[in-house]
């Protein structure tokens, strides 16, 4: 009896994990068909976004071939009028050697009817010249202008409406405020909690379990409480800086590894470091080299909770730099930064917080 039991423990647990080997398989069909359905929905809206661009290209051709028809036809009715007074005045020029030759011959019979003739001929001339002025034919300069303005107030309101993910984001503009109690004791942050920037002196600060004592981090005060949210940071003129989101359980003492942005599982951020880009969380890294070289003035980052989905964009132009897919946050989402240190002098510019909601000065 006993070794039965014995030996249907074996043939038990060898069910079991086929059981669960069964239950894996379905599960990556299961995600396999997700992937699938994500990539079908990504193309559906691709397409569909690309046929509107496509409308509104066709839109914008049809109206400007109508602009300068318009324009072509008022300009061909005065090049009509010019032509048509070209030829009155060259016609009246081939009367006029006409009739100098005729008066030659006329005044050496009758002098006083070749002047008759000639005072005809002037009299003809003068009615010529007044009717062919050029001052009489004239653009109409005004309605010219008002068109231009148009035009221009056109393309003014596309560019304020573009690109569109600039102005869907900023739907989305929350306030962030640093905290001073996060923020390592060599970095100073200012009174509003809008900027921090680093000092190589270790500041007086008190001691608390939030604070950073090995890195140069800082979180702000509170966490998300939207589903979708965009903020955007003032990078310019720095060489070293790290951005990014983080839970609050990010480690906060010692030298362990995920005490850094996006080290370890709890935190997720881009990276510059003398010209060059890297994405990083949970240690694995992503070398940015589409943008290598490039400069900024401002990073945004925007976070759906719905999605999972954190994207990090050059905020000038909104260049996508980099994007993590989480699937499901755990926890509420902290806004963290490091300005970096030093850096042998050049990295002494404070990062600065925006009004994530109005365009940067160079858009």
């Amino acid at each position: 009896m006993m070794k039965t039991q014995t030996q249907d423990t074996p043939i038990k647990h060898q069910g079991l994990l086929k059981r669960q080997r069964d239950i894996l398989a379905f599960r990556m069909k299961k995600l396999s068909s997700k992937q699938s359905d994500f990539n079908s929905k990504t193309a559906t809206l691709k397409k569909k976004i690309k046929q509107k661009y496509d409308d509104m290209k066709r839109v914008l051709d049809e109206d400007l071939r109508i602009t300068l028809s318009q324009l072509d036809l008022e300009t061909e009715a005065m090049e009509r009028t010019v032509e048509d007074s070209i030829e009155k005045c060259y016609r009246l020029t081939l009367e006029i050697d006409q009739q100098l030759a005729e008066l030659s011959a006329q005044m050496e019979k009758d002098q006083h009817l070749a002047q008759e003739k000639m005072s005809e001929v002037e009299e003809r001339i003068m009615e010529t010249l007044k009717l062919t002025d050029p001052e009489l034919i004239q653009m109409d300069e005004f309605k010219s202008e008002q068109l231009l303005c148009l035009t221009i107030n056109l393309l003014l309101f596309i560019r304020s409406q573009v690109p569109v993910t600039k102005k869907l984001f900023q739907s989305y503009a929350q306030d962030v405020v640093l905290d001073p109690d996060s923020a390592h004791p060599k970095l100073i942050v200012s009174p509003e909690g809008d900027s921090v920037s680093y000092t190589d002196t270790w500041q007086e600060v008190s001691e608390n379990p939030s604070r950073f004592d090995t890195t140069l981090n800082v979180i702000s005060r509170k966490s998300f409480t939207d589903v979708r949210n965009y903020w955007e940071v003032q990078v310019a003129g720095k060489t070293y800086w790290e951005l990014g989101l983080t839970y609050s359980k990010i480690p906060r003492k010692g030298r362990e590894e995920d005490c850094w942005l996006g080290r370890g599982p709890t935190s997720w951020c881009v990276e510059y470091f003398n010209g060059d880009y890297t994405a990083w969380h949970n240690g694995v890294s992503h070398e940015l080299t589409h943008v290598s070289g490039r400069t900024f003035q401002r990073i945004g980052i925007f976070s759906s909770s719905e999605g999972g989905l954190i994207c990090f964009l050059g905020a000038d132009t909104m260049t996508p730099l980099y994007s993590f897919c989480a699937g499901t946050f755990t926890d509420t989402l902290y806004q963290a930064v490091c300005p970096g240190h030093e850096n042998q002098g050049t990295n002494s510019k404070p990062l600065l917080i925006c009004d994530a909601s109005k365009s940067s000065p160079t858009l």
